[in-house]
Parts: structure tokens; sequence; C-alpha cells
């Protein structure tokens, strides 16, 4: 139900437009006003705060990815993996190659039991960013799953020498919040 009513604000602030209301902004500067002020909340951990200027964001820029992938994350940080997945893919639908929502989608997909799907966007993550550890520690993992021993091994060699912190850990975290 949350979901279904966060989609009809998102919807509703974007068809009713941004009221400029005698600003001399640009549209883009409000857009950039409002995701700076939901940064700031978001990482303060003022999560409705940060949503509702992600809102905002919208408003002013309908095809704003950084606002759907924080949306996501708030919700995916908060324990609600549908609305979550909705918001990447929303990210995704603006830009197929954005690496944070590519990565914490294929976690989703992941824990949802999709191990395979997660499969196939940890290697998208690989492609545009070959070094990036943590797309190669999860993926050496998922693999794993699915008695992919061999490129397995190699994925999690490849992790630990980007990062040697990575030796022993569980599935790699989301990142924060972006850009």
């Amino acid at each position: 139900m949350r979901h279904i009513l966060l989609a009809v604000a998102v919807l509703a602030l974007i068809a009713g437009g941004a009221c400029n209301c005698g600003s001399e902004e640009t549209p883009a500067q409000q857009a950039s006003d409002e995701l700076n002020r939901g940064l700031e909340a978001h990482s303060a951990g003022r999560l409705d705060e940060a949503a509702a200027a992600y809102y905002k964001v919208l408003a002013y820029d309908a095809r704003n990815k950084y606002a759907f992938y924080n949306l996501g994350l708030i919700d995916d940080t908060s324990g609600r993996p549908e609305p979550a997945e909705s918001y990447y893919r929303l990210a995704l639908n603006i830009d197929p190659d954005y690496v944070p929502a590519l990565f914490n989608l294929a976690i989703l997909r992941k824990n949802g039991g999709s191990t395979e799907e997660a499969i196939e966007l940890y290697r998208k993550v690989l492609i545009i960013e070959p070094d990036h550890a943590d797309a190669h520690w999860n993926l050496g993992l998922a693999l794993q799953e699915i008695a992919e021993e061999s490129e397995a091994q190699e994925h999690l060699a490849r992790a630990i020498e980007i990062d040697p912190n990575l030796e022993g850990r569980t599935p790699a975290p989301s990142p924060s919040p972006a850009p």
C-alpha cells in the first residue's frame, strides 16, 4: 500500500508541475537545491525530510535519476524492498548504466531469490566499472551458489586484489546516497 501511495505522490508532483512562485531560479537550479537539501537530510538520518526533498526534485525534474535512486535507497534501508526496486528501476530507465542503481538492484534481486538476475546485473556493473571490488565480491558469492566455483573464485580473488579488506566479508553493502 505504501508503495502505491508513494507512486501516487510522485505522479501528483510531476503532473502538477513545479511552481517557481516568483523565484528567479530555473527548474534545474531548484531541482539541484532540493537534491542538496535531500542529501543533507539523508546523511543526517532524517529520511522523511529527505524523501520530501527528493519528491520536490522530481517536481522540477521528472527524469532525475539521483532522486529516484535516493528514494530507492531510503526504502531499501528501511526494509521495503518492493518500492526500493521500483525506484531503482526508474533510475535505470533514465540511465541504464547507472552503477549505484544496478548494484543495489542486484543486491535486492539476490536477496529476493533471483540469483540469476543478480548475476546478470553484477556482470553489467563490471562491464561499466571493471574494478568495482564489491561487484566482483558479490558476483563471486552468487556464482558459488549456483555451483560455478571456478568463475566464482576468479571474481572473489579479483575483489580481494582490488580491495584486500573484502576477504572474509559477507556480500558488500549498498552505497551511500547519490550523487
